[in-house]
């Protein structure tokens, strides 16, 4: 009897982590699949006019492609694609996994934001990307940075 009721707590212990709702607010299943470039970039065409988009975490940048199996190779894709305002070479650090969220595109039924720092030369501060290789998005360009030139 105490492990039945030891497991029904877990289970809802580890249940209440994650809402039922989500509350990303740009996720577009519609949206085309991403393009790879000969230089193993994604192919990025458009700039953000939301100054959320990618900095904060209702509003994460979704890369989801083909399948999340290794989500490293799809983020280094898209932040090698960028540069800093000017065309500066960027660099880039993971800090954290943040924000659980639920997902279909995920065995666990839930989904975590990956947070990025970048930095440049000449910049006064860090900035700050959330990334999501669950779901899909229109890919672009965050205000404040630029792409790079083929």
């Amino acid at each position: 009897m105490k492990r039945i009721f030891f497991f029904l707590i877990l289970l809802i212990t580890a249940s209440s982590c994650v809402s039922t709702k989500s509350t990303l607010k740009n996720v577009d299943d519609n949206a085309p699949d991403l393009i790879l470039k000969k230089d193993n970039t994604f192919a990025i065409t458009l700039f953000a006019k939301d100054k959320k988009y990618g900095y904060h975490p209702d509003y994460p940048i979704n890369i989801f492609y083909r399948n999340t199996k290794d989500e490293a190779l799809n983020e280094t894709r898209f932040l090698n694609a960028l540069t800093g305002p000017n065309g500066e070479k960027i660099t880039y650090k993971r800090l954290e996994t943040c924000c659980p969220f639920p997902t279909k595109r995920s065995d666990m039924g839930a989904g975590f934001l990956n947070v990025y720092e970048l930095t440049w030369e000449g910049q006064k501060k860090p900035i700050t990307l959330y990334l999501n290789i669950y779901e899909k998005g229109i890919l672009m360009v965050p205000m404040g940075l630029g792409l790079k030139k083929e």
